[in-house]
């Protein structure tokens, strides 16, 4: 179910998104929060960010539906550093931060889904070998 990708030495996983939401609904949202607090942490571990606490983001994430702000904060602030990543990495189409709070409003469970499909193309981007760049035209070729 989930691929893993090595990066400079380090492991993520790569998750089916359907995967994230079906799981998700069968153990009626354990599995959203665990899965929340692990990609925190891999996005926390890839991009060297020692401002992001996976454990502050997980507690406004389940704690924070008492005064209903935190949650929406905890995901826009996730799909952001989601967005840099994959904008570093030059992945098209990057996520759109403000998606994920619409879907929260809608299906709170599925925004896992559509954080985890944008999560895949960075650890794709990520992993895949450097482009060789060709040289320049009218340089002479090294014998």
């Amino acid at each position: 179910m989930a691929e893993t990708v090595t990066i400079d030495g380090k492991q993520y996983l790569k998750r089916n998104p359907l995967g994230v939401l079906g799981l998700s609904l069968i153990t009626i949202g354990i599995y959203f929060v665990v899965w929340y607090y692990k990609i925190n942490k891999e996005i926390k571990q890839q991009e060297n960010d020692e401002t992001m606490s996976p454990m502050r983001s997980l507690m406004a994430m389940t704690f924070g539906w008492l005064i209903i702000v935190p949650p929406f904060l905890a995901m826009y602030n996730t799909s952001k550093h989601v967005q840099k990543m994959e904008e570093r990495l030059d992945v098209r189409s990057p996520i759109e931060p403000i998606l994920p709070i619409v879907i929260m409003l809608v299906f709170s469970l599925a925004t896992g889904a559509y954080v985890q499909d944008h999560l895949n193309r960075a650890w794709d981007a990520a992993g895949a070998p450097a482009k060789a760049v060709p040289p320049p035209m009218g340089s002479a070729s090294p014998a």
